[in-house]
């Protein structure tokens, strides 16, 4: 659409009129078809009428835009559907039984939408009860659908704010919500990210609120585990963006600290974003603060964290709490048993193969028990962590071994002469590779002057029967040993989570530069992560073990798209609908309990192919 400006000439007056007209294909070539008149109206300077048309064209679709209201544009709109309400009458065809003739050499196709992940994921919305969520937040039905949007993205194809628009248009999001997305900008969805900042608390609230009920989940068990998420560019403007220990190994970006807090089936409860320097173990405190705000006092639940939080201080602060623990102990406390290690004594621990099977099998791992006062400890040995230590024990064996040649050629060069220096830093080597320094005899002569290393062969042979060995520490002693493994053993869960947020979410790196753009950021693949879980929750409760990047590829090919129809009368039926599911397509359709059924089919009557 766009307007023409008409001058008619009356007993020397001029008069100005305007038309809202588009252009159509006839067999005689382009015409011009008159929407309506607009009267005596002057817009704005001629270059600025292309963009006035487009926004009577929007809204006269009924739809939500994203720019600020214009009542110029509603006065236009109101006279236009006056107009298009006659034409429609005109056009319209109403056929008892839905029966027309036409041309088959003609049948096209046009506008095809990807649309089965963006089907997923917003009945996955609807299921979590998204809309209420955020409407109780505050947020208006414009905020919410683009929430949605950028939701939907972080899902399907994480992009950019800036390239966000582009990929909703290129999918079948707009179909599957009757809504014109054609006006989305970047700017509105800068502006949303903005309206999200504060509003994160109440929305995590509500939605781990929800998600209880739906799902029965277990709130006994909090799972806390931290990540490291890297940035592109300086961050000049984001204090909390330091140089860390990155997980993602890229010391040369600065970075934050992400602490989440997971229920035993994966779904996240709280979460919190730190200084990129922020060590582990000072973090605990904060996070249980902020776990209490999302979900409540839940005096009794038990914490797990992994040994980078299990100092006692850490663990005060659990039972400060009234919460339980259950901590993977660190190297040092480790291998003060690791006598009880060699003594023997482990049963191993039988697992079910399946939620709907009974039946058990072996696990490969070893468990046992000892007690102590207000604490149980759980020696394990994994065979599956067994090729993880071995090399990580070899690797410590070459630095002890260097280390120790170094200090023989000190000592060898008189740099270190004094008999208790050398004793010291004899224990300082032992000290730092306390696992490997046990079996070698490292001794000095001192009439010699020499230091020697030799290895223990039998001790080292013990040594490596120990490989994939752990320590557990609990003050649950109601709970067996095997219980207290199983219950360690689904931090995995939060390993999980980070997992998929930063592939198949893309979290990172990050390219926002203010800190509350960052944190929304993170914000949005965690909703992402919560429609991801749901998704996965469902398919596991079915034993059907698929991962939604699985589920997104296959559901790519499951489109919607517009077809032609020429008729015999002369006159032009669009049909917009999803085209037929195919076998794996509804196998996950019917797996998930969703419909296979993307949109309502829209039918259109055209009297002439429109541009």
């Amino acid at each position: 659409m766009y307007i023409r400006k008409t001058i008619r000439k009356a007993k020397d007056k001029v008069y100005e009129n305007y038309l809202l007209v588009e252009s159509v294909a006839t067999p005689k070539g382009p015409r011009q078809r008159t929407i309506c008149s607009l009267g005596s109206l002057k817009p704005k300077p001629r270059e600025e009428w292309l963009l006035l048309a487009k926004k009577i064209e929007t809204a006269l679709k009924g739809q939500l835009t994203f720019d600020k209201p214009d009542a110029k544009v509603k006065d236009i709109v109101q006279k236009a559907k006056e107009f298009e309400s006659r034409e429609k009458r005109k056009l319209e065809k109403k056929k008892d039984d839905d029966a027309v003739a036409i041309h088959t050499d003609k049948v096209q196709m046009e506008k095809a939408r990807e649309a089965g992940p963006v089907h997923v994921g917003y009945q996955f919305w609807k299921k979590l009860e998204m809309d209420g969520v955020l409407k109780q937040a505050g947020f208006s039905e414009k905020e919410t659908l683009l929430t949605l949007a950028m939701v939907m993205n972080r899902l399907v194809f994480p992009s950019s704010e800036h390239k966000m628009p582009e990929w909703i248009n290129s999918t079948a999001l707009a179909d599957i919500l009757s809504t014109d997305l054609k006006s989305l900008n970047d700017e509105a969805l800068y502006r949303n990210m903005d309206k999200l900042h504060p509003k994160r608390e109440i929305i995590e609230k509500l939605l781990t609120e929800k998600e209880k009920t739906l799902f029965d989940l277990d709130d006994t068990v909090y799972l806390y585990d931290l990540t490291s998420t890297y940035f592109e560019g300086e961050c000049p403007f984001n204090p909390q963006a330091k140089f860390g220990y990155s997980r993602d190994k890229r010391f040369d970006c600065k970075q934050v600290v992400v602490g989440l807090v997971v229920d035993p089936d994966g779904f996240p409860k709280a979460h919190e974003i730190f200084d990129g320097n922020r060590k582990d173990s000072t973090t605990v405190a904060d996070m249980l603060d902020v776990l209490e705000k999302r979900v409540g006092k839940r005096e009794g639940a038990t914490v797990v964290v992994d040994r980078g939080m299990a100092f006692p201080d850490n663990i005060d602060e659990i039972k400060g709490k009234k919460y339980h623990y259950i901590v993977a102990a660190r190297g040092k406390e480790r291998n003060q048993y690791l006598d009880e290690f060699e003594k023997g004594g482990f049963s191993e621990l039988l697992r079910s193969t399946s939620p709907t099977n009974p039946s058990q099998k072996k696990s490969g791992v070893f468990i046992k028990k000892i007690e102590r006062k207000n604490e149980l400890l759980v020696l394990c040995i994994s065979e599956g962590r067994e090729e993880k230590d071995r090399a990580i024990r070899e690797s410590h064996e070459k630095k002890l071994v260097n280390d120790l040649e170094k200090l023989t050629k000190r000592i060898a060069k008189g740099r270190l002469k004094k008999e208790e220096k050398i004793y010291e830093a004899i224990g300082r080597v032992k000290e730092r590779y306390p696992r490997v320094a046990r079996y070698r005899n490292i001794e000095y002569n001192n009439i010699t002057k020499q230091l020697s290393y030799k290895e223990n062969a039998e001790k080292k042979s013990v040594a490596k029967t120990l490989d994939g060995s752990y320590l557990l520490r609990t003050d649950r002693l109601d709970m067996s040993d095997d219980e207290i493994w199983h219950t360690y053993s689904l931090l995995t869960r939060c390993e999980n989570a980070f997992r998929n947020m930063k592939s198949p979410l893309c979290e990172r790196p990050i390219f926002h530069q203010l800190e509350k753009r960052v944190q929304t950021h993170i914000f949005l693949c965690i909703l992402a992560y919560h429609l991801l879980v749901s998704i996965e929750k469902t398919l596991l409760d079915k034993n059907i073990h698929t991962s939604w990047g699985s589920i997104r590829d296959t559901l790519k090919t499951h489109q919607v798209a517009t077809v032609i129809l020429p008729t015999t009368s002369g006159e032009i039926l669009k049909i917009r609908r999803g085209v037929n599911a195919e076998p794996e397509h509804l196998e996950i359709y019917k797996n998930l309990d969703i419909t296979s059924k993307i949109m309502k089919p829209i039918k259109t009557w055209h009297t002439k192919n429109s541009d």
